[in-house]
């Protein structure tokens, strides 16, 4: 079910964006721009004819324009690359290193799409499609595991705060230990309480940034390992229960990148 879910999600977007692409390519245009100079220039060019039925052939035209990008794997596939690198920009990311797995995941990605659109018509390309249906959510994932390393990477005043802590906690209780009076020392105390809690929550957002940078290069190389367990899926001698195990690789992946995403949410939230 929750393959089927993605895959209709991601066919719907690839869909809409295969449509736009048909709208806005050159022939469209070219069809659009004639259209409308028959309709003005030459409106009647038979005592028969109707000037409306330029726009008639028109919208056929338009209409197999339209059709045949829907078919054509290799012009669908361009469109889907495309729309994931929109959609997941590498530029965004500034961190060199972030900014290449980025890079190397859409890879993979266009990769696996030129896969299932070399795969011929049939049951074994719906096989092959089956099975990376949810490449699009992982690949989402990844991007957005990158862009939050990216942040924290980026964030001087966490790694400021994280350098001054000990320092700060150490000048504090030196503080406390020298001053005598009641009201001076419960303000003190206060302060090293909010400053051990805030130093437990960069520790524990340090952690969960480490757990995310090991964990999208472990994203990275199985996503490889898919790859290389998807082209042997387009060989005709492999059962179904391998093409399965692949799709369950995937949603495993999927599924431990969205944990991690959420815990990453959680703790960033409460650094300080």
């Amino acid at each position: 079910m929750a393959d089927t879910q993605r895959r209709d999600r991601l066919q719907g977007r690839a869909l809409a964006a295969i449509i736009s692409h048909a709208v806005f390519r050159l022939e469209s245009a070219i069809t659009i721009a004639l259209t409308l100079i028959l309709v003005f220039l030459y409106p009647n060019p038979f005592y028969w004819w109707q000037w409306w039925y330029w726009l008639v052939l028109g919208a056929a035209g338009e209409a197999g324009i339209v059709i045949t990008s829907i078919f054509d794997a290799t012009t669908a596939q361009q469109v889907v690359a495309d729309m994931f690198r929109e959609t997941y920009n590498p530029a965004v990311i500034q961190t060199a290193a972030l900014h290449a797995q980025v890079v190397r995941a859409l890879e993979y990605q266009r990769r696996i799409g030129d896969l299932v659109a070399r795969t011929p018509a049939g049951p074994l390309r719906d096989r092959v499609r089956d099975s990376a249906a949810g490449i699009g959510e992982w690949i989402g994932n990844i991007f957005n595991l990158a862009r939050r390393l990216d942040t924290y990477e980026r964030d001087e005043l966490i790694h400021q705060d994280a350098r001054s802590m000990q320092a700060e906690l150490q000048d504090l209780q030196v503080r406390l230990a020298r001053e005598r009076d009641e009201a001076v020392r419960a303000e003190i105390e206060e302060a090293i309480r909010a400053k051990e809690q805030q130093r437990e929550n960069l520790e524990r957002l340090r952690n969960t940034m480490e757990r995310a940078r090991v964990q999208l290069e472990a994203s990275l190389t199985a996503l490889g390992t898919v790859y290389s367990q998807l082209l042997l899926v387009g060989a005709r001698d492999v059962d179904s229960a391998h093409a399965r195990r692949v799709s369950e690789s995937i949603n495993e992946q999927v599924a431990t990148l969205n944990d991690l995403l959420e815990a990453m949410s959680q703790v960033y939230s409460g650094k300080v």
